[in-house]
């Protein structure tokens, strides 16, 4: 079961709004849901938003864990993945990090990839030619886009409500 969210990303205003952020965006659109939620395994999780860059993510998730009794197979790191089209997301287990930089730092400070991923999917639905990640992900999200990325947030959401109760 997850007992704490990791939302990962970039720190300062200028990164806010924009696609490599979208797991700290995520919680919080989420966290008030959370909070309020009848639920007592939802209610119960515990947020944390990274405030270090996203290659070091591992440093502060691990710095986070050392301070609680949450075993590393019971934390979800949500964070943008631009190998998914926008408007999809995939909760997995112990997969590698198939180059996201964050993800490396995580998997590197723990020295473990057994943990939750909620891969939210950032990459253009229309693209004249794939596009290499650093391309767009510190762009700032349009609001066509921003439009399906708070459908996805609720659905991710709903999946974790279902997942816990």
């Amino acid at each position: 079961m997850i007992k704490a969210i990791f939302g990962i990303g970039n720190p300062g205003k200028e990164y806010e709004n924009t696609y490599h952020n979208v797991g700290k965006n995520f919680l919080k659109f989420a966290t008030k849901d959370f909070e309020s939620s009848d639920n007592k395994n939802i209610s119960n999780i515990k947020i944390f938003q990274s405030d270090l860059f996203m290659n070091e993510s591992g440093m502060f998730v691990a710095k986070k864990l050392r301070n609680t009794n949450v075993k590393t197979n019971e934390i979800a790191i949500a964070h943008d993945d631009s190998d998914l089209n926008i408007g999809s997301f995939k909760i997995d287990f112990d997969i590698n990090s198939a180059g996201h930089k964050g993800i490396e730092s995580i998997i590197q400070n723990l020295e473990t990839k057994k943990f939750w991923r909620i891969r939210i999917g950032i990459r253009p639905q229309v693209e004249t030619r794939r596009m290499k990640a650093e391309e767009f992900v510190l762009n700032n999200i349009n609001k066509e886009d921003l439009k399906s990325l708070e459908s996805v947030f609720l659905e991710i959401e709903k999946y974790l409500i279902l997942a816990t109760s």
